[in-house]
């Protein structure tokens, strides 16, 4: 086995310069909000305080109340607004303070924003995008802290992201902001100041729906989204220490998700092991895991390995054995190459 360092995510062209994952998610929304007059930025605290974690800072003061506002404690409330903002032509982004906090609005979301198009025949579209921090890490405890991606993914008519970089979070935020269809836009909050990386300072957006290769490799392919992408890179460089070359892609991007990119990897390394931090029942790897075999089992050297959180409530203090760091994958991957 020959161990590759090479890092396969493109270099972003023209000017840039470093930021990190909060500030580029502030800069998409400054811009967004700027660029189109259409574009409201409403929910708990985004006002003049600025968020939770400091995400819409300044903009109300540079846009105004009536473009940046707060709401009352309401998420139902919040989407429902949203999801009548979007019919009626506007381009609402609503924050829900923290993602375990959208169950107040979850009818709104998957009997109205995800079936507006489909039962208006195409007349009315949802525009709308929905932020919310999610994952754990930050010691928040199990009503702060949990993933409820699959939720969502479940749905059809919602798009589902999550970036874990900040060029990624930028563009995928712009793209939602800018598409046609309702958008759930999940922010790995422990990546919020640790996530650091090269933005472009020009206009761009992320397509909805591509993964990226981190790291290319031959003998394993690791692949994950969110908040556990340091941790998998973490582990492949480990790998590579040891020999073993593995290739390593962020999904981004949920639904729709790149098929066609994890099979070609899996095809070529023949092992797969799939890192999330969500419960493992029902988790989104499940459907990931489903198409490998579909589509990738002749080429298959060993199962399909999963890493993933507990089938328990998010713990108060154990975030590091709750979560799937760096040995538990290494685990995972000693397993696929083993068999």
């Amino acid at each position: 086995m020959t161990a590759t360092q090479e890092k396969a995510t493109p270099t972003p062209v023209g000017e840039t310069r470093t930021i990190n994952l909060i500030q580029a998610i502030t800069e998409a929304l400054a811009e967004e909000l700027d660029r189109d007059h259409r574009v409201v930025l409403f929910g708990e605290d985004v006002g003049a305080r600025g968020g939770v974690f400091m995400a819409t800072a300044g903009l109300q003061a540079r846009f105004g109340r009536e473009r940046v506002f707060d709401t009352p404690l309401s998420e139902a409330s919040i989407v429902g607004a949203a999801v009548g903002m979007a019919a009626r032509g506007l381009r609402p982004v609503a924050e829900i303070q923290f993602a375990d906090y959208m169950g107040p609005g979850f009818d709104q979301i998957i009997s109205q924003a995800a079936k507006l198009r489909y039962r208006s025949g195409g007349q009315f579209t949802c525009p709308l995008v929905i932020r919310t921090p999610s994952g754990g890490g930050v010691k928040g405890g199990h009503h702060h802290s949990q993933s409820p991606e699959a939720y969502y993914t479940h749905t059809p008519g919602l798009k589902v992201v999550m970036p874990s970089t900040p060029y990624d979070a930028k563009g995928l935020l712009k793209a939602a902001i800018r598409g046609e269809d309702p958008v759930i836009y999940f922010e790995p909050k422990r990546l919020y100041r640790a996530s650091k990386g090269e933005v472009p300072t020009h206009d761009y957006t992320v397509r909805i729906g591509e993964a990226a290769v981190r790291r290319e490799g031959t003998d394993l392919s690791l692949i994950g989204y969110g908040g556990v992408m340091p941790d998998v890179e973490r582990a492949a460089e480990a790998l590579g220490a040891e020999g073993v070359s593995a290739e390593v892609i962020d999904l981004r991007s949920l639904v729709p998700w790149d098929q066609d990119a994890v099979v070609r990897s899996v095809q070529k390394t023949g092992r797969a092991v799939l890192v999330s931090e969500a419960p493992r029942i029902g988790n989104f790897m499940g459907e990931v895991a489903y198409v490998i075999q579909e589509r990738a089992f002749d080429s298959l050297l060993a199962p399909v390995g999963q890493v993933a959180g507990f089938d328990t409530p998010y713990p108060y203090v154990q975030d590091r054995v709750y979560l799937p760091g760096p040995n538990r994958i290494l685990a995972a991957c000693v397993r696929a190459l083993n068999h």
